[in-house]
């Protein structure tokens, strides 16, 4: 569910799965991004700082700027609000008509989900998360 990529080709509000390597890798947005110069002993290094798409955590990451890094594949859809619930939220996607449920929801528009209301989701990582309400 992610692609290879340089590390160097990434910038602020790229997505990259953080700390890498680690066994329970997540997916994160990148906040700062910061290079250094080649120097004597070696080759340009980047700083990234991301924060985790579900658990809002900081992860802070140094490497070449060559390095390979994994950048998640995110699948963004539309779908409608069959139900809401205070654990759960059934969606119905607009395009295959499957119903699924979906425990995420943005901070910003959590009061503002409502039954019968258009959304647009993403799956990351066998995931979902309803990131914000269409008009």
């Amino acid at each position: 569910m992610s692609k290879p990529s340089e590390l160097g080709a990434l910038k602020i509000g790229s997505y990259i799965l953080l700390p890498v390597g680690g066994p329970n890798e997540e997916p994160c947005r990148i906040v700062e991004y910061d290079t250094s110069k080649p120097g004597k002993h070696g080759a340009a290094k980047a700083r990234i700082v991301g924060v985790g798409i579900f658990d809002k955590k900081k992860y802070s990451h140094v490497s070449p700027v060559s390095a390979q890094v994994q950048v998640p594949l995110i699948d963004k859809r539309v779908g409608s609000i069959i139900s809401k619930t205070p654990v759960s939220t059934q969606i119905m996607d607009s395009e295959t008509f499957e119903v699924f449920d979906a425990q995420l929801i943005e901070d910003e528009i959590k009061d503002k989900v409502a039954q019968g209301s258009d959304v647009e989701y993403w799956k990351v990582m066998d995931r979902t998360i309803i990131v914000r309400i269409k008009n």
